[in-house]
């Protein structure tokens, strides 16, 4: 058993130390071959050019107001029957009957919100185009019109992530 042991140990070593062994000694040279050398010359590639402001950027900034403002005015029509049903189920367990409309009254608060949190969005993408190109072209373009806009817009959505967070915390309580 014990022979049988080592010709089972002596084996696999004896195929490792031939894998190690040299035939000629010839190895291939670490020296740099000609298809390695560098040579030639690169030009770097001339960066495209940023997106220009043009006229379509003005309305186009008019139409996501307007877009938002539309948005903003849902919101009030609906904030007036959310408070009421909030302030039915003040109170009223989780799952009733005044808890659920009072949870799909916010849910249409918030469907309205989320409207105008799309032309927040296509606002804010303009407005980072704009600032790269003022950036690229040393001037100010549209990011000043913009940037007007968006604050409007982020100012109504703050009104109304205001009315939410009181709505929401009449129906923890």
């Amino acid at each position: 058993m014990a022979t049988a042991m080592r010709v089972a140990i002596l084996i696999p070593l004896a195929a490792l130390a031939a894998c190690a062994s040299t035939g000629d000694g010839g190895y291939p040279s670490l020296a740099i071959r000609p298809g390695e050398r560098v040579s030639g010359t690169a030009d770097p590639v001339p960066a495209p050019a940023p997106p220009r402001a043009t006229a379509a950027t003005g309305s186009r900034i008019a139409q996501l107001r307007a877009q938002a403002l539309v948005a903003h005015t849902r919101f009030g029509e609906r904030r007036a029957s959310a408070a009421n049903l909030s302030a039915a189920a003040q109170g009223a367990a989780v799952a009733s009957e005044a808890w659920s409309v009072a949870q799909v009254a916010l849910a249409s608060l918030e469907a309205a919100r989320s409207e105008a949190m799309i032309a927040l969005a296509d606002l804010d993408s303009l407005f980072v185009d704009a600032k790269n190109d003022a950036v690229a072209t040393g001037g100010s373009g549209d990011v000043d019109a913009i940037g007007a806009a968006r604050n409007e817009v982020i100012g109504w959505i703050g009104e109304e992530d205001a009315t939410l967070a009181a709505l929401r915390g009449r129906l923890r309580e």
